[in-house]
C-alpha cells in the first residue's frame, strides 16, 4: 500500500514537472514574434511557367531563403509548404490562423501574356480598382480549380462589391499594418535592390481573405518577361529579394511587436519629430471634439526621413512625419472636423497618393 501510495505520488510529480516544463516552452514560443511564409502554387499546380521557369520552384527557394534568415533574427518561421506539395487555398489561412501567427506572407511571381511587363509589386486586401487588378487576383484565386471540394468558396466572388461588405470590416484592425509592412517591402525592392516599382496594391486574394493578421502578397518580379525570369530564377537574385524582404519583416517587428504580447499593440507613445509647413503663420487648430479626437491623412509610410517641403510630397502642404524606430510615417492636414478629414483625403488621393487612409488621434495617441 505504502509503495503503491509513493509510486503514484512520484507519478504526479513528473507529469506536473512535464506539464511546467512544456507550458513554460508554449510561453516561450508565444512570446516570439511568429511569422508564416506561403510559397504559392505547388506540386500539380505550377503556377506561372516560362522558358522553362516555373513560380512555384522560384517561390519556394525565396521562402526557403527568407525563413533562415528570419531565423537568425529569432523569428518563429512557420512555412504552409517546405516542399513541392499541393496546399489547398483555405489550408493555408488555416496553418497561419492556427499558429496565431503575428505576420502572413504569400510569396509568388507575375505574368503577362506581352511578356514585356516587368517589376515587383506587394498587395493587401482589398477591392480591385480597376481590371488588371482584378485579373492579377483572378489568376493566383485560379489555384481553386486544382481543388476538390470548391463549394467551401461559395460566396466569395472578386468581382461583385458585397463580398467586401463584410469583409473589411473584418479586415480593418490590421489593415494599416498590412500596408505599412507592403510599404516597407516595396521601399527594400525600389532603394536597395533597384528593382522596377509597380507600387503598393489592392485586391481580392482568398489566400489574405481568410488570415486573422496582417497579411500581404508579394509579386516578387514578372516570369513571363525574360531578363527578369532569369533574375528570378538565379540565385543571387533570389538571395538578394530574400534579404531585402527579411529586412523588412525585422523592422516591422520593431515597429509594431512588443516581446510576450500574443496580440498586436501600437508602438508606445514616443516623443515624435512633427514640423508643419506654412509658407504663413500657422493659424490655430480648430478646438477638438468632446472626445479628444482629431484626424490626420497618411500618406507615406519610408525609411527616408525628408524634409518637409511641399516639392516632396507633390505639392501638398501642412505635412507632418512622425518617426518610428525604423520608418517614418507622413501625414498630410490635422483636423477636429470628420467632413474635413474627408475632403483632405480626397485631396491626398487626387494628388496621387491612392492607399492614403485617415487616421484618428486621442489626446496625441493614435487610436486607429
Amino acid at each position: 500500500m505504502g509503495i503503491a501510495f509513493t509510486t503514484n505520488i512520484k507519478l504526479k510529480l513528473v507529469f506536473f514537472v512535464f506539464i511546467v516544463c512544456c507550458g513554460s516552452g508554449w510561453s516561450q514560443g508565444n512570446a516570439r514574434f511568429r511569422v508564416v511564409l506561403d510559397p504559392g502554387h505547388g506540386g500539380e499546380d505550377p503556377g506561372a511557367h516560362y522558358n522553362g521557369i516555373k513560380e512555384k520552384d522560384v517561390v519556394l527557394s525565396v521562402a526557403q531563403k527568407v525563413g533562415k534568415l528570419l531565423d537568425k533574427e529569432d523569428v518563429q518561421v512557420i512555412y504552409t509548404r517546405k516542399t513541392d506539395v499541393f496546399i489547398e487555398l483555405d489550408q493555408r489561412c488555416n496553418i497561419a490562423n492556427k499558429a496565431n501567427a503575428n505576420l502572413f506572407v504569400s510569396i509568388h511571381c507575375n505574368a503577362e501574356a506581352k511578356n514585356v511587363a516587368s517589376g515587383a509589386e506587394t498587395w493587401v486586401m482589398g477591392q480591385a480598382k480597376n481590371a488588371s487588378h482584378l485579373e492579377v487576383a483572378k489568376r493566383e484565386n485560379s489555384v481553386i480549380s486544382y481543388e476538390s471540394d470548391k463549394a467551401k468558396y461559395q460566396g466569395f466572388d472578386p468581382s461583385k462589391p458585397e463580398t467586401f461588405i463584410g469583409l473589411m470590416l473584418q479586415h480593418e484592425q490590421s489593415a494599416f499594418q498590412s500596408i505599412d509592412l507592403a510599404r516597407m517591402i516595396q521601399d527594400g525592392f525600389t532603394n536597395d535592390l533597384k528593382r522596377k516599382n509597380r507600387g503598393v496594391k489592392q485586391g481580392p486574394f482568398w489566400v489574405l481573405h481568410r488570415t486573422a493578421m496582417p497579411s500581404i502578397l508579394i509579386e516578387l518580379g514578372f516570369i513571363s518577361y525574360k531578363p527578369e525570369g532569369e533574375y528570378l530564377d538565379s540565385e543571387a537574385g533570389q538571395d538578394e529579394l530574400a534579404a531585402s524582404i527579411a529586412k523588412a519583416i525585422v523592422a516591422y517587428r520593431q515597429e509594431y511587436f512588443v516581446a510576450g504580447d500574443t496580440e498586436y499593440t501600437e508602438p508606445a507613445p514616443k516623443e515624435k519629430n512633427v514640423t508643419p509647413i506654412a509658407e504663413k503663420p500657422v493659424k490655430e487648430k480648430p478646438a477638438a471634439t468632446k472626445k479628444g479626437e482629431t484626424y490626420k491623412v497618411q500618406i507615406a509610410a519610408s525609411g527616408k526621413d525628408l524634409a518637409l517641403e511641399p516639392s516632396n510630397f507633390k505639392g501638398l502642404r501642412n505635412i507632418t512625419k512622425e518617426k518610428g524606430k525604423t520608418i517614418i510615417k507622413y501625414y498630410y492636414g490635422d483636423t477636429s472636423d470628420k467632413e474635413q478629414a474627408d475632403r483632405l483625403l480626397a485631396e491626398a488621393k487626387a494628388k496621387g497618393y491612392a492607399e492614403a487612409f485617415i487616421v484618428i488621434f486621442k489626446n496625441g495617441r493614435k487610436i486607429q
